[in-house]
């Protein structure tokens, strides 16, 4: 008896451990198109639908005499097609490459023109679910919170004008808080200005932190998307520090007390 379930409990952690191992993915990128020119947008647009998570693969087939795929570093080289200090390179016509590292990952290819055209994708990868990260240290500011703005419409024209402002205005910003932009890089992007408005400074990344409290002001460069409701006004309130309250004692206690400290035995000298 005891052998048969020894036997059955082998079985079933071996299933589990399968289980755990089959669990990565293998996505493959433009699906039936594969990977290929196309229109500004259509990675874009493929890999926001997906959830890519730590030890799932991107397959990239295309035609390997005329393109390959070159993974770059930064949001920078992404953006301006830089090719000139890749992170890897790929021209088999058909890679699978492993997604080992939680984060944004940069995919484009090193022909110039169609890369400008579109042909180059970003990657979101998070943690594998099946063993959650452990919480990052917080020392400093231990009750930073991040936002993603516009909840799930995400960075983009609104249908109604107002939309980002209630967006702002339901939520309470603290410093040490973050504000997370999810946009289409090949149509929007994230401008900061200050409070006069004299100053533009351009946001090469999607995560943005509020470290000091003030209002801070967001919008989009692009032609007519401001006007259209394209922008934010986050007012960041400071870190509330919590002031113990001082007891209030009833008249009854106070009496208490009284006749304790009054009739406290003194020690003799």
């Amino acid at each position: 008896m005891a052998k048969t379930t020894t036997r059955t409990f082998c079985f079933v952690l071996v299933m589990v451990l399968m289980g755990c191992c089959c669990s990565a993915k293998i996505y493959k990128v433009g699906d039936s198109k594969g990977w290929r020119t196309a229109k500004k947008g259509t990675y874009y647009e493929w890999a926001r639908r997906k959830e890519f998570q730590v030890g799932d693969s991107l397959m990239f087939e295309y035609d390997g005499k005329v393109n390959d795929v070159t993974q770059v570093s930064s949001r920078f080289e992404y953006r301006f097609c830089n090719s000139l200090s890749p992170k890897a390179v790929y021209n088999t016509g058909h890679d699978v490459v492993t997604l080992t590292e939680p984060g944004y990952h940069f995919f484009i290819t090193s022909n110039h023109s169609q890369c400008v055209a579109g042909h180059k994708i970003i990657v979101f990868v998070v943690h594998d679910h099946l063993i959650p990260p452990p919480p990052p240290p917080r020392k400093i500011l231990p009750f930073e919170k991040d936002y993603k703005v516009g909840d799930s419409s995400e960075w983009r024209v609104p249908e109604e004008s107002d939309f980002y402002s209630k967006w702002s205005e339901e939520k309470q910003f603290h410093v040490g808080d973050n504000l997370l932009f999810y946009y289409n890089d090949q149509v929007d992007d994230v401008l900061e200005i200050n409070s006069d408005q004299l100053e533009f400074k351009s946001c090469d990344t999607n995560l943005i932190s509020l470290t000091k409290p003030g209002i801070r002001y967001f919008i989009t460069s692009k032609t007519g998307h401001c006007e259209a409701g394209l922008k934010l006004r986050v007012v960041v309130q400071p870190l509330s520090k919590s002031v113990p309250k001082k007891t209030q004692l009833s008249p009854f206690d106070r009496l208490i007390k009284w006749l304790h400290e009054s009739f406290r035995p003194h020690p003799h000298h």
